[in-house]
């Protein structure tokens, strides 16, 4: 099984890297640069083409001659979508037979780009004649280890809505497993499946999953977007404007989800829980 992997060397995706390699796959990675092939090589990948997902002729020349897709859109971008469907046109053009997408918990969410650009991508896909695979994973774990610093420092644990208001939450890791056995079996074929580990929590029990592996009170914090911001330091462009959306929606929605049977019976197992990896960050920061 040869696979063409987007996202690589993408912060979350690159998990998939590992579990195609596990079950045999070769896999080409696309880069968006030359500069990334000798990263996703020393990762594991047994080719590297550059590409541009703007450019539909150079993602069939990257397709060519492979098996399968592993696909991820970029986020909040304003073309977000148009990639997608670029790739799942070039998967056809190239004559590839299964493609398996990345996509998110609640596609029908319209006022979240980050929801709203996965929802024609999949609907390319349902009209492909490819055997797809559709993952609608919830919130990345992954995304909380961008604020574990302030954890282990400040014993606090601030985003930008309200303590009070619940999210599911999945291991990309977990989501990179079932990604992997969709493209190297025909288990999943033709599925859409939401992926989460169990439950909801608010960021008050959040942060006392991280209190009770920590040792020490980590206090939930509620602050502002301009906050939030300036500490992530995210400059201003689409990226910043589609996180702000989404946060004024988990104000007032939350983010639900958190119903793991899915994933469960896809992993055969049960899925990686918040404290395990809360217990995982710990260890690795040698708190």
């Amino acid at each position: 099984m040869k696979v063409l992997m987007v996202g690589a060397s993408g912060k979350y995706a690159r998990y998939v890297l590992p579990e195609l390699k596990k079950r045999g796959a070769t896999v080409r990675a696309l880069v968006t640069g030359s500069d990334k092939k000798t990263q996703v090589m020393a990762q594991g990948a047994d080719e590297a083409v550059v590409g541009d997902l703007n450019d539909e002729q150079s993602l069939r020349i990257a397709a060519e001659g492979v098996d399968g897709v592993f696909h991820i859109n970029p986020a909040f971008l304003p073309n977000e979508a148009e990639l997608g469907v670029a790739m799942v046109n070039a998967a056809i053009a190239a004559g590839v037979a299964k493609f398996t997408f990345s996509s998110v918990i609640h596609p029908s969410i319209s006022k979240m780009r980050n929801h709203s650009g996965k929802r024609p991508v999949e609907e390319a896909l349902f009209e492909s004649g490819l055997a797809f695979t559709v993952l609608q994973p919830t919130m990345f774990m992954q995304t909380i280890a961008n604020g574990w610093r302030e954890v282990t420092e400040k014993s606090t644990f601030s985003l930008p809505y309200p303590n009070s208001k619940q999210a599911s939450y999945v291991d990309y890791r977990d989501v990179a497993e079932a990604a992997a056995i969709a493209l190297t079996s025909d288990r999943l074929d033709y599925g859409t499946f939401e992926l989460s580990a169990p439950g909801m929590v608010d960021r008050v029990q959040l942060t006392e999953i991280m209190s009770e592996v920590l040792g020490r009170p980590i206090r939930p914090v509620e602050i502002t977007f301009d906050e939030w911001v300036k500490q992530a330091n995210i400059p201003p462009g689409s990226f910043r404007d589609g996180m702000e959306r989404m946060y004024a929606d988990y104000g007032q929605y939350g983010f639900p989800g958190g119903n793991a049977l899915v994933l469960r019976t896809i992993l055969n197992r049960e899925p990686r829980s918040l404290k395990d990896f809360f217990v995982e960050q710990n260890d690795q920061n040698g708190r």
